[in-house]
């Protein structure tokens, strides 16, 4: 008695399941892949959350004790944000030529102008400079008169070095004149901008920010500077972000649990018998 043999067709084939396709090598090296990719992630959200809360925050009012420039913010340095506003000392001398006028600036709610100038600083190894608001002028004619008088004392032979006290601010960044104006009208206080314009620059170190005096020669009225708000030692926006790199961290994973499920789909549609077989 002979038996019939089995084809091919006889052989019942069992389809995976989803655990089974999760553990086949190219899915475990997948998954270690996002184990590294939501590490990375993890690592970003971390350090943003320790950016977040400020553990050393400046004491109330420490804006308003003066210290000197250079303990505060180096030249070409960007000015951190709770010094913004900070009560500064420096000495120098104006150079002569770059007492330049700024637009569009108001004092105690009324606009005018601000009267610029170049301050090189003393007791420097390297020529820096920074910019300084010298003082405020309701119209654009005393804004020029103060401008005349600042450039006839500084060209005087017994010019004598001056000491500004005032609060360093962030440079405001370049903005363009109003429509009709003149191209050369400055409407921001820019150092960037100023240094443009100022002369023996050659070799000079920069302040990024600016100095605004707290007070004005004559001609010129005092700057409305008033003290800074006292600000939260949490940064929400830092927080915000670190909730981001979470997000992202898992959605690793959602995707390689998507994509190993989308090919055991593949395969159990595969095993599926054709219509009419």
């Amino acid at each position: 008695m002979t038996s019939t043999p089995h084809t091919p067709t006889d052989v019942e084939v069992f389809p995976p399941t989803l655990r089974e396709v999760m553990l086949r090598p190219r899915w475990i090296a997948m998954l270690l892949l996002s184990l590294v990719v939501a590490g990375v992630f993890a690592w970003l959200g971390q350090w943003q959350l320790s950016r977040a809360i400020d553990t050393d925050p400046p004491p109330p009012g420490a804006t308003e004790v003066v210290r000197p420039l250079a303990d505060v913010v180096a030249p070409g340095e960007y000015l951190p944000e709770p010094l913004v506003g900070q009560r500064v000392e420096a000495s120098g001398s104006w150079i002569p030529g770059d007492f330049l006028v700024v637009s569009s600036r108001f004092n105690e709610g009324v606009e005018g102008y601000w009267v610029t100038g170049q301050l090189r600083l003393d007791d420097r190894d390297e020529p820096t400079s920074i910019a300084v608001a010298i003082g405020w002028a309701s119209t654009a004619d005393e804004a020029a008169d103060a401008v005349a008088q600042l450039q006839f004392d500084a060209e005087a032979p017994d010019a004598a070095p001056v000491t500004i006290t005032g609060r360093i601010i962030s440079d405001e960044g370049p903005a363009l004149p109003p429509r009709g104006a003149d191209p050369q009208e400055m409407t921001s206080m820019s150092p960037a901008v100023l240094l443009g314009q100022w002369h023996d620059v050659e070799g000079l170190d920069v302040y990024r920010p600016y100095l605004a005096s707290e007070v004005a020669p004559r001609l010129l009225l005092d700057i409305s500077s008033p003290a800074p708000a006292e600000g939260s030692n949490v940064n929400w926006l830092n927080i915000f972000y670190a909730l981001e790199w979470a997000v992202f961290a898992g959605f690793a994973f959602y995707l390689w649990y998507r994509l190993a499920k989308d090919a055991w789909e593949k395969e159990l549609e595969d095993l599926e018998p054709e219509p009419g077989g």
